[in-house]
């Protein structure tokens, strides 16, 4: 379950849903759930995570390479947003509850959205 940090409201929503689905469509349903389970795995063991820090440089062999080549038509910037929005989508769709904000780190903005469990 994903809340805004902000308002402590649930978020049920998946933004820029068109594109979710769009992206989503250029996959398998086999490639789609190895994603989410590597996702949901990553979830499942930390407290806190930043979206734009999970996949690292390379997604070459691993079960992010379709983001690139399939869902995004080898376009850097679109994989990247595409991958946040199935981060999204796994925290929204994980049991436990997480709060979501946009934060920054030594004074810079970070390029991604950072999830936290709840501990409140």
């Amino acid at each position: 379950m994903l809340f805004d940090i902000d308002t402590g409201k649930q978020v049920t929503h998946i933004p820029h849903l068109k594109e979710f689905n769009l992206w989503r469509s250029r996959l398998t349903n086999v490639e789609f759930d190895a994603i989410m389970r590597k996702i949901s795995s990553l979830v499942q063991g930390n407290e806190i995570l930043t979206s734009s820090w999970i996949p690292g440089n390379d997604w070459t062999g691993t079960v992010y390479e379709p983001i690139f080549t399939k869902s995004c038509n080898n376009d850097i910037t679109l994989s990247g947003l595409c991958f946040g929005l199935f981060v999204w989508y796994a925290f929204q769709n994980d049991l436990d509850e997480w709060y979501f904000g946009r934060f920054a780190n030594n004074g810079y903005p970070i390029e991604g959205t950072t999830y936290f469990r709840k501990k409140f």
